[in-house]
């Protein structure tokens, strides 16, 4: 497999993770107020601004690498 293929099946593991992320930042949030505590507890939170910063630092990077028009 070429290095970019390689990557395209990177970005496209972390475009899938940060979409689940979104997903449970949208399930969170349709259970406000009731559990505004878990809000705090940063779990949720936490997980998808870390899986958000891997899939936009892949972009950037496959973007400087290949050129934006590569990824379409």
């Amino acid at each position: 497999m070429s290095d970019l293929e390689e990557l395209r099946k990177r970005m496209r593991k972390l475009q899938s993770r940060a979409g689940t992320a979104m997903m449970e930042l949208h399930d969170l949030a349709e259970d406000l107020p009731s559990k505004w505590t878990e809000i705090r507890a940063g779990s949720v939170c936490l997980n998808s601004f870390g899986r958000f910063a891997k899939w936009i630092s892949a972009t950037d990077y496959a973007a400087a690498i290949i050129g934006v028009s590569a990824l379409k």
